[in-house]
């Protein structure tokens, strides 16, 4: 009974992790089953590439799947009506003529497509077409009407399931992969700090920046996402470009105290200013970390005040360095490393201040939004 339990509540604990993807493959089954059914009562000839359609558009957020559909329609309406018009003028019964017009027509499309990411599926359609009315022996313009049709409706369909069945909005993808981001800040600046007090962590802090790297690009993915369905009004969520910037500056901050860090400090400074630098590591990892989590969770960030406090303890430490007089015999190298490690340190606590107000801002949202959905 106790093993069965266990085996229970790991599975309970797995789904609860796998929300968004289970809720995606929800939204992706539904949408096919629903395109299938429309396809077959509508008599389509190939209804696969309706069903095909709404599982391709079909994204991880509204907004995701709002582009996906778009750029879906316009490729395929750019592609059916110019390989109609190819295959229509270009007679393609042999190979060589065939040849020729996939040259026609596949030229000029894969330029369109290489310009701009929503013409390219227009390539495909318009290969659908050409070769498809050689095969079927169907007209060109009827292949170009039949994929449109086809197309378009698992292009509908796919959007308006996205929009009803179990949604997830850009906004909360957006802040859980702003919280993402966080955690491997958080992970990355203990590594840094050490630097300064004579701990080699290159490989590791390697490793951890190309983490981070991963995922900001997914970062500003799910921003671009957040921004579509702000402007198509789907959603009244906070506008996602002071997320976007304030973690590229908080990535930007630890980019700036990687240069200050790769050596470490000279001595007695380094001993001296070590308890201060641990403080600071600490508090300041620990508040990225908990604010990573407050914004998946939709939860207020978490107080500032012991980063706040710990870096003003280094502050202080610094000024008592001045006033014993142990920087006046430093380099000038050492003094340039030690004041643009403070200057970067102080500009953290301003944006870890403002990441504090977004996180803040993002759960006052939510939570006005659940109260008027009940209200409702």
């Amino acid at each position: 009974m106790a093993s069965f339990a266990a085996s229970w509540q790991r599975i309970a604990d797995w789904l609860t992790r796998r929300r968004a993807e289970l809720r995606l493959a929800t939204r992706i089954t539904v949408a096919g089953i629903i395109t299938f059914a429309l396809a077959t009562a509508l008599g389509l000839s190939q209804g696969y590439w309706a069903v095909l359609t709404s599982v391709i558009v079909m994204q991880a957020s509204v907004g995701g799947s709002l582009k996906a559909t778009l750029d879906r329609l316009i490729g395929t309406l750019s592609g059916g009506a110019y390989g109609a018009v190819v295959a229509t003028l270009i007679p393609h019964t042999q190979p060589l003529t065939v040849g020729l017009a996939l040259v026609a027509a596949l030229a000029p499309l894969a330029v369109l497509s290489a310009l701009s990411a929503a013409f390219r599926v227009a390539p495909v359609t318009a290969i659908i077409v050409l070769l498809g009315t050689t095969s079927q022996h169907a007209s060109p313009i009827d292949s170009a009407l039949s994929r449109v049709l086809e197309i378009g409706l698992g292009s509908v369909v796919g959007l308006i399931v996205a929009l009803l069945v179990v949604p997830a909005r850009a906004h909360g993808v957006l802040t859980t992969a702003a919280g993402r981001a966080l955690g491997q800040l958080a992970d990355v600046l203990p590594a840094l700090l050490a630097g300064l007090t004579g701990t080699d962590n290159r490989q590791a802090i390697q490793v951890l920046l190309d983490k981070i790297r991963s995922a900001m690009i997914q970062l500003e993915t799910a921003t671009d996402e957040a921004r579509r369905e702000r402007r198509s009004h789907l959603t009244d969520a906070p506008d996602p470009e002071p997320f976007l910037r304030t973690v590229l500056r908080l990535r930007h901050d630890l980019i700036i105290i990687h240069r200050a860090t790769v050596d470490p400090l000279p001595e007695p400074i380094r001993t001296r200013l070590a308890p201060a630098l641990a403080q600071v590591s600490k508090t300041a990892a620990s508040f990225l970390r908990e604010t990573g989590l407050a914004l998946a969770d939709r939860r207020p960030a978490p107080d500032l005040a012991p980063v706040e406090a710990a870096i003003g303890a280094y502050a202080s430490e610094i000024q008592a360095l001045r006033r014993d007089g142990m920087t006046r015999a430093l380099p000038v190298d050492d003094i340039g490393q030690l004041y643009a490690f403070s200057f970067a340190l102080d500009q953290l606590r301003q944006n870890l201040k403002d990441m504090a107000g977004r996180t803040t801002e993002s759960a006052q949202a939510v939570g006005a939004a659940s109260r008027a959905a009940g209200t409702g």
